[in-house]
């Protein structure tokens, strides 16, 4: 049987996120490791590989293909109620030891997650794309694994989907180059970033730098791109209240309409003995947020445990805007203009200008194609 690197070196193509040098190594740009990949050798993420002076990048499959609802993501301020069809591949820049799709993330790289060949599904961006319409999805996002890893694969899908007028974003670990960012700009509708934490020391145990994710965030932003950011709350590593301000004012610093998102930690991967976080840390962290001045706060991960905080507010009037439970969008009143309707705030996001069109109740139940 072949072995998985055999079959995902096959499935590659010629990269373009890179810079040739002399001796013929590579300066890969997908991400902000900029690994120099000698001929023969792999970058970081263990998918992006010198072959002979070219760079070979992943190309042609998924690993997963799912639709879920976009609350899931998650991203509340991008066309509530939608499905999204999700893909992923293989690989990640990071190594988190709570990480929840560590199966697809680390394959390559931790031998207890070794795939086999068969998991692979060999696609066409236009089959995706083409499945995304079929499915009555509004949205395509990459996800599952790192997705800057994999730019020019899903700028290949998005292109496709742009011409089907579907919205395309990412869920990312936030590690990225200008380079990505701006090779990503004509094709993404939204980013969501993982703010891990606020300790460079941190990041750094992830396999990450603190302040490549702060400048991708804020450069992000600045590129016009809907960002919201998520926080996963892991008891012991991240959630002293001065770390939490320290993020919260981060982001207060970028836009106060950035929402973030604070979620629960659960027992995973190298972490299966850490402790669940608990609804009232939640509460704290969010509490935090909205004292640092965010207008846009919620929790997640503990659906009807955290009181209001799953749904979206007015910041000027607090007139309850979209009611949500879990993945579920309830109720939702905000206008075709985007606005609060009761005293027209406008509220940041990505809306429909369709707001009876917004599915209310039936939504939550993920579909998975591989």
């Amino acid at each position: 049987m072949a072995k998985l690197v055999d079959v995902l070196d096959k499935l590659t193509a010629s990269g373009e996120l890179y810079k040739k040098l002399d001796d013929g190594s590579l300066r890969c740009h997908a991400c902000a490791h900029r690994c120099l990949i000698k001929p023969g050798r792999r970058g970081v993420c263990q998918v992006r590989f010198n072959r002979e002076g070219e760079l070979r990048v992943p190309w042609g499959y998924v690993a997963a293909l799912q639709v879920d609802p976009v609350e899931k993501k998650p991203f509340s301020h991008l066309l509530p109620g939608a499905d999204a069809l999700t893909f992923g591949m293989l690989g990640c820049d990071f190594h988190c030891g709570y990480c929840q799709n560590w199966l697809t993330s680390q394959t390559l790289r931790d031998p207890a997650a070794a795939l086999p060949p068969e998991y692979i599904q060999r696609i066409s961006p236009e089959q995706i794309t083409a499945t995304a319409k079929r499915v009555g999805a509004r949205l395509v996002i990459s996800s599952y694994n790192e997705p800057l890893i994999t730019s020019e694969w899903a700028v290949a899908i998005f292109r496709h989907a742009l011409a089907l007028d579907l919205r395309c974003a990412y869920v990312s670990n936030g590690n990225a180059t200008p380079e990505v960012l701006e090779y990503l700009r004509p094709y993404l509708t939204a980013y969501k970033v993982d703010l891990k934490t606020m300790r460079d020391k941190g990041y750094r145990q992830l396999g990450g730098v603190l302040q490549h994710v702060l400048d991708a965030i804020r450069r992000a932003h600045e590129l016009g791109l809907w960002v919201e950011v998520v926080t996963l709350i892991v008891p012991g590593f991240n959630d002293d209240p001065k770390e939490l301000w320290d993020a919260a004012r981060f982001i207060r610093s970028v836009s106060p309409d950035i929402p973030w998102h604070v979620t629960a930690f659960h027992p995973d991967y190298k972490m299966r003995d850490g402790a669940y976080t608990r609804a009232s840390s939640l509460q704290q962290a969010a509490d935090i947020g909205q004292e640092a001045g965010l207008n846009y706060v919620y929790a997640g991960n503990l659906p009807g445990r955290v009181g209001s905080l799953e749904n979206t507010h007015c910041p000027r009037c607090f007139s309850l805007l979209i009611q949500r439970q879990g993945f579920t969008v309830q109720k939702y009143r905000i206008t075709a203009q985007g606005a609060c309707p009761q005293c027209g705030e406008k509220i940041a996001g990505i809306w429909t200008d369709q707001p009876e069109s917004v599915r209310l109740d039936g939504g939550g139940i993920p579909r998975r194609f591989s």
